[in-house]
């Protein structure tokens, strides 16, 4: 198994009673990526997080 690489690391909250995903986390602050708030601000990014969390987390 390889280790998570630290650009590909993001946070979420998931409600399962209104089955959705919430962006904010404070391991999102990443001045690098040019993310410097809790808030994940990359689109792209946001999409592919809440596809994830949806299909593991999803109908729970």
């Amino acid at each position: 198994m390889e280790a998570s690489k630290q650009v590909d690391i993001w946070g979420a909250d998931w409600y399962p009673l209104t089955q959705e995903v919430g962006y904010e986390s404070l391991i999102n602050i990443r001045p690098r990526q040019n993310n410097r708030s809790m808030d994940i601000q990359d689109p792209t990014i946001r999409e592919r997080v809440a596809e994830i969390v949806k299909n593991l987390l999803g109908g729970l």
